[in-house]
C-alpha cells in the first residue's frame, strides 16, 4: 500500500512538474514574440527591443506632459494684445473673438488702435467678457531719430521709417498697457499673444503653440528676417518680442543697420539671445491693396480666404479663384524663400488675382467661407446705427479695466454720416 502511495505521488509530482514548465514556457513566449513583433516595426536606435518599451515609455510619459501642459494653458493667465488699424474689422474682429479670446476663457484683451473712420467697428468687442484695456487714440507724427534713420529702411515700407515707427509704437504701446495692468493688480501673465486687428483667423489658436522659452512666429512671409505678424511666449520671450521701439538703440550699437520690420524683428531676438521656432499658424492678413499679379521671386501672393491650410499671415481677401491649386503651388515655390513665399503643398493655398480692387459680390463670397456667425457680426456692422454704436462703446466702457478712449460719439462719427 505505501509503495502503491510512493508511486501515484511520484506520477502527479511529475504531471505537475511538466504543468509548470509548460505554464513558465508560455509565459515567457508571450512578452519575447511580443518585444520581437515590436523590435520589427519600430526602429530604434540599437537592435535592442527593450528599446521599444523605454521609447514607448517616453512617448506615454511626453503625450501625459503634453495633454497637461494643454490643460494649464487653458487655466493660465494670457493677455492678448491686439494692435492696428480697424480697416475691416467687421471681417476678422469675430473670427479673433472666437478663435483666440473664447477660445482661452482666462485671457485678457488689450487693444491699441490709432483712431480713424473706421475705429466705430470695434464696437464688435462688446462681447468680449474680460477687457484689461482699451486704447485709441489720435496719431501723431513721431520723432525719426538718427539712431532710427540709421537702424531702419524706408524700402518696401508703405509709409517708409515713419511708418515702422508708427507700428512699432503700436506694439509696444500695448506691451506698456500689460505691465501696467499687471503692476496694479500685483500679479504676472504667463502667456502673452500679440496679433494684429485686420488678422482673420480660419480655426481656432492650438494650445501647442504654448513653448515655454520660446517665442513662436508664422512660417513664410518672412521678408529676410521673421514673420512679425503674429507671435506667442511667456512673459520674458514677450518682453524682448514686444520691444520694437526702445530697442533700436541696441541694434544701433551693435551696429545693426538698414533693417526692414522683419529683419529688426529677428535682430532684437537674437541681440537678447530669445530662442524662436517657426509654426503655420491658421490666420490670414485682410487686405485692401493691390499687388502685381501673378507674383514675381519678389512679389507678394495674395490669397483666398477659402484656402484649405493654415495661411500664416500671408495676404489674404474673399475672392473667386479660378486658378488651380497645383499651379497656385508652382507659382508660390517660384517665390524667394527668405522673401515672401508661404506654404502651399498638397492644395493648401488658393491665389486671387490682387493686382485690382476686391471683386463685386465678395461680401456673399465672405458670409459663404466665414459662416452664419461671423456674417452676421458682418451685416450687423454694417448696418449699425449711430446709437447702437454708442450703446456698444458704452458696454465696453463698462467691462474694461483702463479705458483710454475718445467719447463713444467721436467714435461712431462716420456711422452718423452713413446714416445720413
Amino acid at each position: 500500500m505505501i509503495k502503491h502511495l510512493q508511486k501515484l505521488t511520484t506520477q502527479i509530482t511529475k504531471r505537475l512538474s511538466d504543468f509548470n514548465k509548460w505554464r513558465y514556457l508560455l509565459l515567457l513566449i508571450v512578452p519575447i514574440s511580443l518585444l520581437l513583433f515590436l523590435s520589427t516595426t519600430t526602429i530604434c536606435s540599437t537592435n535592442n527591443p527593450l528599446n521599444y518599451l523605454n521609447n514607448l515609455n517616453s512617448l506615454i510619459y511626453n503625450q501625459s506632459n503634453t495633454n497637461k501642459d494643454k490643460l494649464n494653458v487653458k487655466d493660465s493667465r494670457i493677455a492678448v494684445c491686439l494692435v492696428g488699424g480697424a480697416r475691416r474689422f467687421e471681417l476678422t474682429g469675430g473670427s479673433i473673438i472666437e478663435n483666440v479670446l473664447k477660445e482661452y476663457p482666462n485671457a485678457d484683451l488689450f487693444l491699441n488702435s490709432p483712431l480713424d473712420e473706421n475705429s466705430f467697428k470695434f464696437s464688435t468687442l462688446k462681447s468680449v467678457s474680460r477687457i484689461g484695456g482699451i486704447r485709441i487714440f489720435k496719431p501723431e507724427v513721431m520723432a525719426e531719430s538718427d539712431e532710427a534713420v540709421r537702424v531702419l529702411t524706408a524700402s518696401n515700407s508703405p509709409n517708409g521709417i515713419q511708418g515702422l515707427l508708427q507700428y512699432f509704437n503700436l506694439v509696444e504701446g500695448c506691451l506698456t498697457m500689460i505691465k501696467s495692468h499687471q503692476q496694479q493688480n500685483n500679479f504676472t501673465y504667463d502667456w502673452i499673444i500679440r496679433t494684429r486687428v485686420d488678422g482673420y483667423w480660419s480655426t481656432r489658436l492650438q494650445p501647442d503653440l504654448f513653448i515655454p522659452g520660446q517665442y513662436v512666429v508664422p512660417s513664410g512671409s518672412s521678408y529676410g528676417g521673421l514673420n512679425d505678424r503674429f507671435g506667442i511666449g511667456d512673459y520674458n520671450t514677450t518682453i524682448t518680442a514686444l520691444s520694437r521701439l526702445s530697442m533700436i538703440p541696441e541694434l544701433d550699437n551693435a551696429g545693426l543697420h538698414e533693417l526692414n520690420s522683419e529683419s529688426a524683428f529677428q535682430a532684437q531676438l537674437k541681440l537678447r539671445n530669445v530662442s524662436y521656432i517657426t509654426k503655420r499658424i491658421p490666420f490670414c492678413i485682410v487686405s485692401d491693396r493691390t499687388y502685381d499679379f501673378p507674383p514675381g521671386r519678389f512679389g507678394v501672393p495674395v490669397a483666398a480666404l477659402s484656402s484649405k491650410g493654415p495661411l500664416s499671415g500671408v495676404k489674404c481677401r474673399p475672392c473667386r479663384s479660378s486658378f488651380s491649386s497645383k499651379w497656385a503651388e508652382t507659382v508660390l515655390n517660384g517665390l524667394d524663400r527668405q522673401w515672401s513665399w508661404t506654404e502651399s503643398a498638397n492644395g493648401t493655398l488658393q491665389l486671387c488675382d490682387g493686382h485690382d480692387k476686391w471683386e463685386d459680390g465678395w461680401e456673399d463670397l465672405f458670409d459663404g467661407v466665414a459662416g452664419k456667425k461671423l456674417a452676421a457680426i458682418r451685416k450687423r456692422v454694417s448696418k449699425m446705427s449711430f446709437d447702437e454704436c454708442v450703446e456698444d462703446f458704452e458696454i465696453m466702457k463698462r467691462r474694461s479695466a483702463a479705458w483710454d478712449v475718445p467719447p463713444a460719439g467721436e467714435l461712431c462719427r462716420s456711422v452718423r454720416k452713413i446714416e445720413h
